[in-house]
């Protein structure tokens, strides 16, 4: 069900408002608006969430499912808090997302490539030494995880099933984390998924490798996954900018889909949307330098299922286990808001 975007929420009374900064010549009027409510939301989150880590919320009550251990999605809470504490200016929201930050530290071990996700979301938009520190060893973690023969970051064991695999969803925040310290490491890791995801018939997102036998295709996630396209347009898009031997006019052909919320399964149309599909590639866009689109793509987020109080609602997280499918989900959040203060003059298209 669509919500209808009345304006911002306001804000708590114990949260001063910062001072309006000039928007951009050119940004929509319903972008500043849009981007408060979504980080009042974030104030909001984090004052029920505590010190754990917000995943999805449910569409009608707005309470959050979380977790203690951040799992994959926590950089994504990080970043917004992040992204709040820039809108800001307060030293108390620069504080929290600093805690939230370094509470990441415990995923630096964990044998997943998600580390790419969780760390490279979860720090580049912060101003701490903690921080770097942070990245840098989750970077020099996943260089060390890969492996020459297939040419990738192995998927990894933390989540149970098999560990060499390549799936979409492993390859956005890998390829930023480990652009500067190991380009060709990021090189490979991206070529590789770009060449068994995309091959010469329909998208296949996860593939097992299976020594002699090469590379077997998985049907988990299914070929009409929304997000299998945004996650890989993503990644093209940070190593247009960050990989100089990346061209990305080929990749982007084909994965760019149309400037709609697209169904969270293109096999059934006639069920849910995928809202955070739709915020992840608007983000790619920005970065690609193909603003009109992206615009279109976020005009429909913010009008069509973004309510009066900053839920970003009719994402959908694992269609297939019934998980979450018409929810807020915090990286739908997350790259929504980071679009919109993209188009306010928040923060540069490639800062994170």
């Amino acid at each position: 069900m669509a919500h209808e975007n009345r304006g911002p929420a306001r804000r708590p009374a114990d949260v001063p408002a910062r001072e309006p900064v000039g928007v951009p010549v050119g940004a929509p009027e319903w972008a500043a608006p849009a981007l408060s409510a979504l980080l009042d939301r974030a104030a909001a989150t984090r004052a029920e969430a505590g010190d754990r880590f917000p995943l999805f919320a449910e569409p009608g009550t707005g309470v959050w499912t979380t977790t203690g251990r951040a799992s994959w999605a926590g950089g994504f809470w990080a970043g917004l808090l992040w992204l709040r504490a820039r809108h800001t200016g307060l030293a108390s929201d620069r504080e929290a997302a600093a805690r939230s930050t370094g509470r990441l530290a415990n995923r630096l071990d964990a044998d997943t490539v998600t580390r790419g996700l969780i760390f490279w979301y979860g720090t580049a938009l912060a101003d701490t030494e903690e921080a770097a520190a942070l990245r840098d060893r989750a970077a020099l973690a996943c260089r060390a995880a890969y492996d020459p023969v297939p040419g990738v970051v192995p998927w990894g064991a933390a989540f149970g099933g098999p560990r060499l695999l390549a799936r979409a969803d492993g390859v956005p925040g890998t390829v930023p984390l480990l652009a500067a310290p190991a380009p060709e490491v990021a090189g490979s890791h991206l070529r590789r998924h770009l060449e068994l995801c995309l091959g010469t018939g329909s998208f296949r997102w996860s593939w097992q490798y299976e020594g002699a036998a090469g590379w077997i295709p998985r049907d988990d996630p299914p070929s009409g996954w929304s997000r299998g396209r945004a996650w890989l347009l993503l990644a093209v898009a940070d190593a247009a900018h960050r990989l100089d031997a990346c061209d990305p006019a080929e990749p982007v052909g084909r994965l760019l889909p149309g400037l709609t919320v697209p169904p969270a399964d293109e096999a059934r149309p006639d069920g849910p949307r995928d809202t955070s599909a739709a915020a992840v590639t608007a983000v790619a866009l920005l970065k690609l330098g193909r603003r009109d689109e992206a615009v279109t793509l976020l005009d429909a987020l913010v009008h069509g299922h973004l309510t009066a109080d900053g839920r970003l609602l009719n994402g959908c997280h694992d269609l297939g286990a019934g998980t979450a499918t018409r929810h807020e989900l915090i990286w739908g959040s997350f790259f929504l808001a980071y679009a919109l203060a993209v188009l306010t003059g928040l923060v540069d298209p490639h800062t994170a």
